[in-house]
């Protein structure tokens, strides 16, 4: 079977949290630097705490983990924070065997990331 890497995704500001919903398979090609630009947008408007919500992502390969990390070390560079929700068991599976769980703040649901941040 061959994966297509046909990630899509929506954001939106809630308060002062951006939430951006995941969709499809994020493979790293370089269609996937558009977050990284619009996450980058955010934080030069001072926005600082981030939700991405995993819900509909259904496959990640390492390229694709290594853009969560450039993500992760980008908004701690300005104080922020970047949690990562409803993975699915194989995605749960790929953090828990990279040893990333240690790395990534995961919570189970998009309402207990919310909620973190209050």
């Amino acid at each position: 079977m061959e994966l297509v890497d046909n990630m899509k995704y929506t954001h939106e500001l809630h308060g002062e949290i951006a939430i951006f919903k995941l969709d499809g398979n994020m493979l790293g090609t370089p269609e996937n630097n558009q977050i990284k630009n619009d996450i980058i947008d955010y934080l030069e408007k001072g926005v600082n705490k981030f939700i991405l919500d995993l819900t509909e992502l259904k496959h990640i390969n390492s390229t694709g983990l290594g853009i969560f990390i450039t993500l992760l070390t980008k908004i701690k560079s300005k104080n922020g924070e970047m949690i990562l929700c409803n993975p699915s068991q194989s995605i749960s599976n790929l953090m828990k065997i990279t040893k990333l769980t240690s790395v990534f703040n995961i919570l189970p649901n998009l309402e207990e990331a919310v909620n973190h941040f209050k």
